[in-house]
Protein backbone atom coordinates (compact mmCIF):
# COMPACT_ATOMS: atom_id res chain seq x y z
CA UNK A 1 0.00 0.00 0.00
CA UNK A 2 0.98 3.37 -0.76
CA UNK A 3 0.65 5.69 1.92
CA UNK A 4 -0.86 8.84 1.08
CA UNK A 5 -1.51 10.41 4.20
CA UNK A 6 -2.29 9.64 8.14
CA UNK A 7 -5.07 10.18 10.88
CA UNK A 8 -3.44 9.81 14.18
CA UNK A 9 -0.35 7.56 13.18
CA UNK A 10 -3.36 5.35 10.75
CA UNK A 11 -2.27 5.61 7.42
CA UNK A 12 -4.58 5.73 4.28
CA UNK A 13 -3.71 4.69 0.97
CA UNK A 14 -6.32 7.66 -0.78
CA UNK A 15 -6.93 11.08 -0.40
CA UNK A 16 -9.69 12.94 -2.08
CA UNK A 17 -10.38 16.84 -2.06
CA UNK A 18 -13.90 17.83 -3.01
CA UNK A 19 -15.11 21.28 -3.55
CA UNK A 20 -18.48 21.09 -3.01
CA UNK A 21 -21.68 19.45 -1.55
CA UNK A 22 -22.37 17.32 -4.43
CA UNK A 23 -18.56 16.38 -4.96
CA UNK A 24 -18.40 15.31 -1.32
CA UNK A 25 -21.51 12.99 -1.58
CA UNK A 26 -19.91 11.00 -4.54
CA UNK A 27 -16.92 10.74 -3.17
CA UNK A 28 -18.75 9.12 0.08
CA UNK A 29 -21.12 7.16 -2.11
CA UNK A 30 -18.39 5.47 -4.06
CA UNK A 31 -16.59 4.84 -0.99
CA UNK A 32 -19.85 3.01 0.47
CA UNK A 33 -19.71 0.95 -2.55
CA UNK A 34 -16.13 -0.37 -1.79
CA UNK A 35 -16.52 -0.48 1.35
CA UNK A 36 -13.43 1.86 2.29
CA UNK A 37 -13.46 3.17 5.35
CA UNK A 38 -12.99 7.21 5.75
CA UNK A 39 -11.84 9.95 7.95
CA UNK A 40 -12.51 13.77 7.51
CA UNK A 41 -9.81 16.22 8.02
CA UNK A 42 -10.54 19.79 7.57
CA UNK A 43 -6.70 22.24 9.40
CA UNK A 44 -5.95 19.42 10.99
CA UNK A 45 -5.71 20.85 13.92
CA UNK A 46 -7.45 18.10 16.60
CA UNK A 47 -6.65 15.08 14.44
CA UNK A 48 -4.73 13.74 17.48
CA UNK A 49 -7.58 13.93 19.33
CA UNK A 50 -9.82 10.71 20.21
CA UNK A 51 -8.56 7.50 19.36
CA UNK A 52 -7.40 6.13 16.11
CA UNK A 53 -9.29 4.75 13.78
CA UNK A 54 -9.47 1.11 13.69
CA UNK A 55 -8.96 1.45 9.89
CA UNK A 56 -8.31 4.16 7.24
CA UNK A 57 -8.63 3.84 3.46
CA UNK A 58 -9.98 7.13 2.75
CA UNK A 59 -9.04 10.84 3.75
CA UNK A 60 -11.44 13.17 3.01
CA UNK A 61 -9.96 16.51 2.88
CA UNK A 62 -12.57 19.70 3.07
CA UNK A 63 -10.26 22.63 2.90
CA UNK A 64 -11.93 23.48 -0.53
CA UNK A 65 -15.37 23.27 0.84
CA UNK A 66 -15.27 26.50 2.01
CA UNK A 67 -16.53 29.75 2.12
CA UNK A 68 -19.88 31.82 3.13
CA UNK A 69 -23.07 30.66 1.66
CA UNK A 70 -25.26 33.16 2.66
CA UNK A 71 -25.24 35.99 5.22
CA UNK A 72 -28.31 37.29 6.35
CA UNK A 73 -27.34 39.91 8.86
CA UNK A 74 -30.63 41.40 9.17
CA UNK A 75 -31.85 37.70 10.69
CA UNK A 76 -28.01 37.80 12.27
CA UNK A 77 -27.91 33.92 10.36
CA UNK A 78 -24.92 32.61 8.66
CA UNK A 79 -24.75 30.06 6.58
CA UNK A 80 -21.01 28.70 5.85
CA UNK A 81 -18.82 25.52 4.54
CA UNK A 82 -17.58 22.96 6.44
CA UNK A 83 -14.14 23.76 5.30
CA UNK A 84 -13.92 27.84 6.07
CA UNK A 85 -11.51 28.52 9.22
CA UNK A 86 -13.07 29.95 11.88
CA UNK A 87 -11.28 32.98 11.69
CA UNK A 88 -12.44 33.91 7.87
CA UNK A 89 -15.84 33.71 9.05
CA UNK A 90 -15.42 36.22 11.52
CA UNK A 91 -13.48 38.10 9.33
CA UNK A 92 -16.15 38.34 6.83
CA UNK A 93 -18.90 39.09 9.67
CA UNK A 94 -17.17 41.91 11.09
CA UNK A 95 -17.90 44.73 8.57
CA UNK A 96 -21.84 44.03 9.47
CA UNK A 97 -20.68 44.70 13.14
CA UNK A 98 -21.87 40.58 14.05
CA UNK A 99 -20.12 37.88 15.21
CA UNK A 100 -20.21 33.68 15.54
CA UNK A 101 -19.94 33.96 19.18
CA UNK A 102 -17.43 30.48 19.54
CA UNK A 103 -13.74 31.21 20.57
CA UNK A 104 -10.78 29.74 18.82
CA UNK A 105 -8.12 27.75 21.23
CA UNK A 106 -6.25 26.37 18.17
CA UNK A 107 -5.65 28.84 15.44
CA UNK A 108 -6.35 27.47 12.01
CA UNK A 109 -9.41 25.46 12.91
CA UNK A 110 -11.81 25.27 10.49
CA UNK A 111 -15.92 25.54 10.88
CA UNK A 112 -16.75 21.36 10.37
CA UNK A 113 -13.60 20.79 12.67
CA UNK A 114 -14.70 22.97 15.17
CA UNK A 115 -18.71 21.56 15.11
CA UNK A 116 -17.15 17.61 14.99
CA UNK A 117 -15.63 18.18 18.32
CA UNK A 118 -17.94 19.99 19.98
CA UNK A 119 -15.28 22.70 20.64
CA UNK A 120 -15.95 26.02 22.37
CA UNK A 121 -13.82 28.65 24.52
CA UNK A 122 -14.48 30.90 27.32
CA UNK A 123 -17.74 32.81 26.13
CA UNK A 124 -19.51 29.75 26.29
CA UNK A 125 -20.15 30.96 29.33
CA UNK A 126 -22.81 33.75 27.97
CA UNK A 127 -23.06 33.19 24.24
CA UNK A 128 -23.26 28.98 24.42
CA UNK A 129 -21.77 25.91 22.80
CA UNK A 130 -21.77 25.08 19.61
CA UNK A 131 -24.85 23.23 19.78
CA UNK A 132 -26.25 26.30 21.25
CA UNK A 133 -25.33 28.25 18.42
CA UNK A 134 -25.91 25.60 15.55
CA UNK A 135 -29.59 26.19 14.01
CA UNK A 136 -29.19 23.81 10.51
CA UNK A 137 -26.55 21.52 9.28
CA UNK A 138 -25.68 19.66 5.75
CA UNK A 139 -24.78 16.51 6.46
CA UNK A 140 -23.81 13.95 3.49
CA UNK A 141 -24.64 10.37 5.34
CA UNK A 142 -22.48 6.86 4.82
CA UNK A 143 -24.43 6.05 1.62
CA UNK A 144 -23.65 9.59 0.00
CA UNK A 145 -27.32 11.25 0.19
CA UNK A 146 -27.06 14.48 1.17
CA UNK A 147 -29.46 15.44 4.23
CA UNK A 148 -30.74 18.95 5.69
CA UNK A 149 -31.93 19.57 8.49
CA UNK A 150 -32.74 23.00 10.45
CA UNK A 151 -32.25 26.59 8.33
CA UNK A 152 -32.31 29.99 9.07
CA UNK A 153 -34.73 29.89 11.56
CA UNK A 154 -34.35 29.16 15.58
CA UNK A 155 -36.36 25.95 15.57
CA UNK A 156 -35.92 22.08 14.39
CA UNK A 157 -38.49 19.85 13.30
CA UNK A 158 -39.60 16.95 15.29
CA UNK A 159 -37.56 14.09 15.04
CA UNK A 160 -33.84 13.77 15.05
CA UNK A 161 -32.24 16.99 15.88
CA UNK A 162 -29.15 16.35 13.24
CA UNK A 163 -27.04 19.42 14.35
CA UNK A 164 -27.15 18.62 17.65
CA UNK A 165 -25.97 14.71 16.95
CA UNK A 166 -23.15 15.60 14.70
CA UNK A 167 -21.87 18.22 17.10
CA UNK A 168 -19.22 16.17 18.70
CA UNK A 169 -19.79 13.18 16.82
CA UNK A 170 -16.00 13.38 15.68
CA UNK A 171 -17.30 12.31 11.99
CA UNK A 172 -19.03 8.91 13.05
CA UNK A 173 -22.40 9.78 11.83
CA UNK A 174 -21.95 12.00 9.23
CA UNK A 175 -19.73 14.12 7.33
CA UNK A 176 -20.48 17.91 7.79
CA UNK A 177 -20.26 19.87 4.63
CA UNK A 178 -22.66 23.65 5.64
CA UNK A 179 -23.62 24.92 8.75
CA UNK A 180 -26.16 27.99 9.62
CA UNK A 181 -25.07 29.33 12.91
CA UNK A 182 -27.34 32.08 15.23
CA UNK A 183 -24.91 35.16 15.04
CA UNK A 184 -24.65 38.01 17.57
CA UNK A 185 -23.76 41.27 17.60
CA UNK A 186 -19.97 42.52 18.03
CA UNK A 187 -19.83 44.55 21.57
CA UNK A 188 -19.27 48.33 21.73
CA UNK A 189 -16.50 47.40 24.04
CA UNK A 190 -14.35 44.59 26.21
CA UNK A 191 -13.16 44.73 29.82
CA UNK A 192 -11.19 41.49 31.44
CA UNK A 193 -10.67 41.82 35.41
CA UNK A 194 -8.07 39.79 36.58
CA UNK A 195 -7.14 38.81 40.42
CA UNK A 196 -4.65 35.98 41.99
CA UNK A 197 -6.17 33.74 44.34
CA UNK A 198 -3.70 31.86 46.93
CA UNK A 199 -6.01 28.93 47.00
CA UNK A 200 -8.55 26.59 45.45
CA UNK A 201 -11.05 27.84 48.07
CA UNK A 202 -10.10 31.22 47.43
CA UNK A 203 -10.71 31.01 43.95
CA UNK A 204 -14.52 29.50 44.29
CA UNK A 205 -15.24 32.44 46.67
CA UNK A 206 -14.17 34.82 43.83
CA UNK A 207 -15.94 33.12 41.39
CA UNK A 208 -18.98 32.56 43.40
CA UNK A 209 -19.23 36.42 44.40
CA UNK A 210 -19.08 37.16 40.52
CA UNK A 211 -21.78 34.75 39.96
CA UNK A 212 -24.03 36.00 43.09
CA UNK A 213 -23.24 39.74 41.15
CA UNK A 214 -25.51 41.52 38.31
CA UNK A 215 -22.51 41.90 36.17
CA UNK A 216 -23.31 39.22 33.76
CA UNK A 217 -19.68 38.36 32.54
CA UNK A 218 -19.46 36.88 29.05
CA UNK A 219 -16.16 34.31 30.59
CA UNK A 220 -15.50 33.28 33.51
CA UNK A 221 -12.06 32.02 33.58
CA UNK A 222 -9.53 29.99 35.95
CA UNK A 223 -5.69 29.31 35.37
CA UNK A 224 -3.67 27.21 37.67
CA UNK A 225 -0.29 26.86 37.23
CA UNK A 226 1.41 23.44 37.21
CA UNK A 227 2.90 22.85 41.07
CA UNK A 228 2.06 24.93 44.08
CA UNK A 229 1.74 29.21 42.48
CA UNK A 230 -1.15 30.70 42.75
CA UNK A 231 -4.91 30.30 40.55
CA UNK A 232 -5.69 33.30 38.74
CA UNK A 233 -9.49 34.57 37.98
CA UNK A 234 -10.47 36.32 35.42
CA UNK A 235 -13.53 37.66 34.27
CA UNK A 236 -14.65 39.06 30.88
CA UNK A 237 -17.49 41.37 30.24
CA UNK A 238 -18.72 42.86 27.17
CA UNK A 239 -20.98 45.62 26.07
CA UNK A 240 -21.47 49.12 25.67
CA UNK A 241 -19.07 51.46 26.93
CA UNK A 242 -20.40 53.04 30.01
CA UNK A 243 -21.83 49.55 31.21
CA UNK A 244 -18.82 47.70 30.93
CA UNK A 245 -16.70 50.33 32.75
CA UNK A 246 -19.50 50.36 35.48
CA UNK A 247 -19.39 46.35 35.61
CA UNK A 248 -15.67 46.56 35.35
CA UNK A 249 -15.18 48.42 38.33
CA UNK A 250 -18.14 46.34 40.33
CA UNK A 251 -15.66 43.34 39.29
CA UNK A 252 -12.80 44.97 41.06
CA UNK A 253 -14.70 45.41 44.25
CA UNK A 254 -15.50 42.07 44.23
CA UNK A 255 -12.27 40.52 43.13
CA UNK A 256 -10.07 42.52 45.74
CA UNK A 257 -7.65 45.28 45.35
CA UNK A 258 -5.28 43.52 43.60
CA UNK A 259 -7.46 42.88 40.97
CA UNK A 260 -6.14 44.35 37.60
CA UNK A 261 -8.64 45.18 34.68
CA UNK A 262 -7.09 45.10 31.12
CA UNK A 263 -8.34 46.13 27.65
CA UNK A 264 -6.88 42.56 26.64
CA UNK A 265 -7.09 39.11 27.61
CA UNK A 266 -4.25 37.36 29.56
CA UNK A 267 -1.83 35.41 28.36
CA UNK A 268 -2.51 31.88 26.90
CA UNK A 269 -6.64 33.92 27.69
CA UNK A 270 -8.75 30.58 25.91
CA UNK A 271 -5.99 28.07 25.04
CA UNK A 272 -5.51 24.91 26.27
CA UNK A 273 -3.09 24.06 28.99
CA UNK A 274 -0.61 21.42 26.59
CA UNK A 275 1.02 21.60 23.80
CA UNK A 276 1.64 19.18 20.84
CA UNK A 277 2.53 15.91 22.05
CA UNK A 278 1.18 16.07 25.79
CA UNK A 279 -2.03 14.43 27.48
CA UNK A 280 -4.82 16.98 27.17
CA UNK A 281 -7.40 16.29 29.34
CA UNK A 282 -11.12 17.52 29.83
CA UNK A 283 -13.24 17.72 32.88
CA UNK A 284 -16.59 18.63 34.06
CA UNK A 285 -18.38 19.47 37.13
CA UNK A 286 -21.24 20.84 38.17
CA UNK A 287 -21.03 24.32 39.19
CA UNK A 288 -21.05 24.52 42.66
CA UNK A 289 -18.16 22.04 42.33
CA UNK A 290 -15.88 23.84 41.05
CA UNK A 291 -13.32 24.61 43.97
CA UNK A 292 -13.55 21.32 44.99
CA UNK A 293 -12.51 20.18 41.43
CA UNK A 294 -9.65 22.54 41.85
CA UNK A 295 -8.59 20.94 45.06
CA UNK A 296 -9.02 17.60 43.87
CA UNK A 297 -6.62 18.47 40.90
CA UNK A 298 -3.98 19.66 43.12
CA UNK A 299 -3.74 16.78 45.53
CA UNK A 300 -3.59 14.44 42.53
CA UNK A 301 -0.50 16.09 41.19
CA UNK A 302 1.27 15.98 44.71
CA UNK A 303 0.27 12.75 45.02
CA UNK A 304 1.74 11.30 41.74
CA UNK A 305 4.91 14.12 41.65
CA UNK A 306 3.46 15.60 38.33
CA UNK A 307 2.98 19.15 36.61
CA UNK A 308 -0.42 19.21 36.09
CA UNK A 309 -1.65 22.54 34.88
CA UNK A 310 -5.23 23.45 34.60
CA UNK A 311 -7.30 25.99 32.58
CA UNK A 312 -10.80 26.16 31.81
CA UNK A 313 -14.00 28.15 32.45
CA UNK A 314 -15.35 28.34 36.46
CA UNK A 315 -18.40 29.63 35.14
CA UNK A 316 -19.99 26.77 33.50
CA UNK A 317 -17.54 24.14 35.08
CA UNK A 318 -15.92 22.59 32.17
CA UNK A 319 -12.18 22.96 32.73
CA UNK A 320 -8.83 21.71 30.79
CA UNK A 321 -5.87 19.57 32.12
CA UNK A 322 -2.19 19.11 30.37
CA UNK A 323 0.81 16.60 31.47
CA UNK A 324 3.81 16.88 29.53
CA UNK A 325 3.97 14.16 27.05
CA UNK A 326 7.38 12.19 28.60
CA UNK A 327 5.00 11.56 31.83
CA UNK A 328 5.19 7.65 32.38
CA UNK A 329 2.03 6.15 30.61
CA UNK A 330 1.62 4.21 34.76
CA UNK A 331 1.82 7.32 36.26
CA UNK A 332 -0.82 9.02 33.63
CA UNK A 333 -3.25 6.21 34.22
CA UNK A 334 -3.08 6.69 38.07
CA UNK A 335 -3.64 10.46 37.73
CA UNK A 336 -6.30 9.91 35.23
CA UNK A 337 -8.41 7.61 37.69
CA UNK A 338 -7.97 10.04 40.60
CA UNK A 339 -9.76 12.58 38.14
CA UNK A 340 -12.38 10.05 37.40
CA UNK A 341 -13.23 9.79 40.79
CA UNK A 342 -13.04 13.20 41.73
CA UNK A 343 -15.08 14.48 38.38
CA UNK A 344 -17.68 11.52 39.21
CA UNK A 345 -18.01 13.20 42.83
CA UNK A 346 -18.24 16.40 41.15
CA UNK A 347 -21.30 15.14 38.80
CA UNK A 348 -19.19 15.74 35.81
CA UNK A 349 -16.89 13.45 33.74
CA UNK A 350 -13.19 13.20 32.73
CA UNK A 351 -11.67 12.40 29.36
CA UNK A 352 -8.36 12.57 27.60
CA UNK A 353 -8.76 14.38 24.62
CA UNK A 354 -5.27 13.51 23.27
CA UNK A 355 -2.25 11.51 24.43
CA UNK A 356 1.06 10.08 23.03
CA UNK A 357 0.29 6.68 21.44
CA UNK A 358 1.67 4.46 24.57
CA UNK A 359 -0.73 6.44 26.91
CA UNK A 360 -3.76 5.65 24.59
CA UNK A 361 -2.38 2.24 24.93
CA UNK A 362 -2.41 2.48 28.46
CA UNK A 363 -5.81 4.70 29.44
CA UNK A 364 -9.67 4.06 28.13
CA UNK A 365 -9.39 7.62 26.75
CA UNK A 366 -13.59 7.97 26.95
CA UNK A 367 -13.82 6.09 30.41
CA UNK A 368 -17.63 5.05 31.49
CA UNK A 369 -20.13 6.86 29.04
CA UNK A 370 -24.19 6.94 30.64
CA UNK A 371 -26.07 5.85 27.44
CA UNK A 372 -23.57 3.31 25.75
CA UNK A 373 -26.01 1.62 24.08
CA UNK A 374 -28.35 4.29 22.95
CA UNK A 375 -25.17 5.66 21.07
CA UNK A 376 -24.06 2.73 19.41
CA UNK A 377 -27.62 2.32 17.89
CA UNK A 378 -27.69 5.16 16.81
CA UNK A 379 -24.36 4.47 15.08
CA UNK A 380 -25.68 1.96 13.64
CA UNK A 381 -28.93 3.66 11.59
CA UNK A 382 -26.24 6.70 10.12
CA UNK A 383 -23.57 3.85 9.31
CA UNK A 384 -24.54 0.90 9.03
CA UNK A 385 -21.48 -0.14 7.21
CA UNK A 386 -19.14 1.65 10.00
CA UNK A 387 -17.36 3.06 7.10
CA UNK A 388 -17.09 6.70 9.06
CA UNK A 389 -14.69 7.54 11.57
CA UNK A 390 -14.72 3.91 13.05
CA UNK A 391 -13.48 3.39 16.31
CA UNK A 392 -12.52 7.33 16.82
CA UNK A 393 -15.63 7.38 19.09
CA UNK A 394 -16.78 6.53 22.67
CA UNK A 395 -17.34 2.48 22.89
CA UNK A 396 -15.62 1.85 19.60
CA UNK A 397 -18.25 3.73 17.44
Amino acid sequence: MTVVGEIAGMPASRVAAPASTAEVASCVHDAAREGLALVVRGAGTRQDWALPPQRLDLILEMRGVCGMVEHAAGDLVAIVRAGTPLREVQEALRPAGQQLALDEPIPGATIGGTVATNASGPRRMLYGTVRDLLIGVTVVRADGVVARAGGKVVKNVAGYDLGKLVAGSYGTLGVITECAFRLHPLPGAARYVSARADTADAAGRAVAAVLAAQVVPSALEVDMAAGDGPLTVTALVEGVPAGVERRAADLEKLLGYEAAPADTPPPAWGTYPWAAGDVGIKLTCALSRVPYLLTAVGVTARLHDVALHVRGSAGTGVLYAGLPGDTDPGVVAGVISDLRAATRAGAGHCVVLTAPPPVRARVDVWGHVDGLDLMRRVKDQFDPGGTLAPGRFVGGI
